[in-house]
């Protein structure tokens, strides 16, 4: 029987217009820096056909990313990093957390799975993310 432990949990809440700002700002770089190659590429689909979805989506990645961080204690730093989190989705529709590198080794180390809530409205994107421990 697999057993299962919540080994943490966090939130977030992020101003929109925030983000947008740094994209007018920063531009491509900003997204570059926060989004994985398969976020960048949904990213780079969804403003080409309405840029407000490209923001929204950013804002939403962004606070997931926070939450995830927060949830496994370590805030951003290493392991923890904005390209190795990825926020993807399901056939379902459902989103789900993605990790790659020293990342995914750690949190597979201590035996780890995220579970992730991703909502935006107007000017706001807000994240809830549980982290289990899952224990044969």
């Amino acid at each position: 029987m697999t057993q299962r432990a919540i080994y943490g949990i966090g939130t977030d809440i992020c101003d929109i217009r925030r983000i947008r700002a740094s994209l007018e700002k920063y531009g491509q770089r900003f997204a570059e820096r926060i989004l994985s190659e398969n976020e960048l590429i949904t990213y780079r689909q969804r403003s080409a056909r309405w840029p407000e979805r490209g923001v929204r989506f950013v804002a939403t990645r962004f606070s997931a990313k926070e939450a995830f961080s927060k949830a496994i204690g370590m805030g951003m730093r290493m392991p923890m990093t904005w390209r190795l989190c990825e926020v993807a989705k399901l056939p379902s529709g459902q989103p789900t957390i993605v990790l790659h590198g020293v990342l995914k080794d750690w949190c597979e180390a201590r035996g780890l799975h995220a579970q992730v809530s991703v909502s935006d409205e107007s000017d706001y994107a807000s994240s809830f993310v549980i982290v289990e421990r899952v224990e044969p």
